[in-house]
């Protein structure tokens, strides 16, 4: 079958299921998303107000609002995180007169934005660490040029959501601070690091120059992000953000369902956090229980309420797998794609717990587990290929 055939097919399984433990948020229909703003709208914002015109009104409430729960003095709305993070880079670059930047390989600005630190802020890069973790403070002391930024993706999600402790993390920051640099945090998903860390977001973010937040990750807004720091510095950010084209007309639709998501979903993120390390052990359980020749959940006991799975199948197979228990059974266990991983024999997938998995015992999760496995060994369906 195409990759598309595959894909609708795996969608209407995802939409036709009565439970679902991960991707829950990929089967909502739009009418439904649309729906959902409508019935919420009214108790964030005043209905009777205009819209908003280049980032005011319902924007500026919102942008508010994370500077509120940041504790920074001001904060940006942008479209996209990328166009967030590019701003933020080139505006500190500026100030402290050094284009290096020191990052992780895995993190978020090397791997998925095309390099645009590079290509379109002029900047370049040093790597902190080759090891699939945040850097230590040895190692940020250690680095053999001088660098202007460093960048921190809280957590790291292609090392499998992983996170420092907060002494660790501490150390690290007192580390660039030595090599006068400033910090700057990836914080895309920042909203679900309190647990692991055991402070609030305000404590976490003192610890940074500025903060990039997204509202499509972790609380299910519609899309955007903000940038939050001094408001010396977020003054600038506007400045670049129009030049970069992305001071928009309108964006009342996405402010209002990030306005929704720190409403709703903010405040939920911990018990998320708790159920995941239930559901981590339970599936470690189920590939036990079932004779899976290896397996991995990592991290072992996550740090957030996402996580990564291995499994020694073909990613193929396990997708299709996961369809025919969604369709036959109305149960889906992994709503996201496998992927091959780095080592041939191996595939993987993220999970994520949130509202849809609450009601999973440790027991529904271990006999799903077998359900899915059992379906790896199904011949091939007429018209459904693996």
């Amino acid at each position: 079958m195409s990759d598309e055939t595959t894909l609708a097919r795996r969608i209407a399984a995802l939409r036709g299921s009565d439970r679902v433990l991960s991707g829950g948020r990929m089967g909502v229909p739009l009418g439904g998303l649309l729906s959902d703003l409508v019935e919420t709208a009214p108790e964030l914002y005043d209905m009777d107000a205009l819209p908003d015109m280049y980032g005011d009104g319902v924007v500026a409430r919102l942008e508010e609002r994370v500077a509120e729960l940041l504790g920074m003095e001001a904060a940006a709305f942008f479209p996209t995180g990328t166009m967030a993070q590019q701003v933020a880079l080139r505006c500190w670059a500026g100030r402290t007169g050094n284009p290096t930047v020191a990052l992780h390989p895995l993190s978020h600005l090397e791997r998925f934005e095309r390099s645009a630190y590079v290509q379109v802020s002029g900047l370049r890069g040093v790597h902190t660490t080759d090891e699939p973790r945040t850097p230590t403070a040895a190692e940020i002391r250690e680095l053999a040029e001088p660098f202007g930024t460093l960048t921190l993706e809280l957590p790291l999600r292609d090392a499998g959501f992983l996170l420092p402790t907060w002494e660790e993390l501490v150390e690290v920051v007192e580390a660039a601070r030595e090599r006068e640099a400033v910090v700057h945090f990836d914080g895309a998903r920042l909203w679900e690091c309190t647990e692991h860390f055991g402070v609030g977001l305000q404590e976490i973010a003192a610890l940074a120059d500025s903060v990039y937040v997204s509202f499509y990750k972790s609380i299910g807004g519609i899309s955007g992000a903000a940038l939050a720091g001094p408001a010396t510095l977020i003054e600038e950010a506007r400045t670049w953000r129009h030049r970069y084209g992305g001071t928009v007309f309108q964006q009342w639709p996405a402010a209002l369902s990030a306005l929704a998501g720190l409403e709703r979903e903010l405040p939920r993120l911990p018990e998320y956090v708790a159920h995941a390390k239930v559901v981590a052990k339970a599936l470690r359980e189920g590939f036990a229980e079932a004779g899976v020749p290896w397996s991995r959940v990592h991290p072992e006991v996550p740090h957030t309420h996402r996580f990564q799975v291995w499994l020694p199948y073909e990613a193929d197979a396990l997708t299709e797998a996961g369809t025919l228990l969604a369709e036959e059974t109305r149960t889906t266990l992994f709503g996201g794609r496998w992927m091959p991983a780095p080592v041939p024999g191996l595939s993987f997938t993220e999970v994520t717990v949130a509202d849809s998995a609450l009601a999973w015992t440790a027991a529904d999760v271990r006999e799903a587990v077998g359900a899915l496995l059992e379906r790896l060994d199904r011949p091939e369906r007429e018209g459904g290929g693996r």
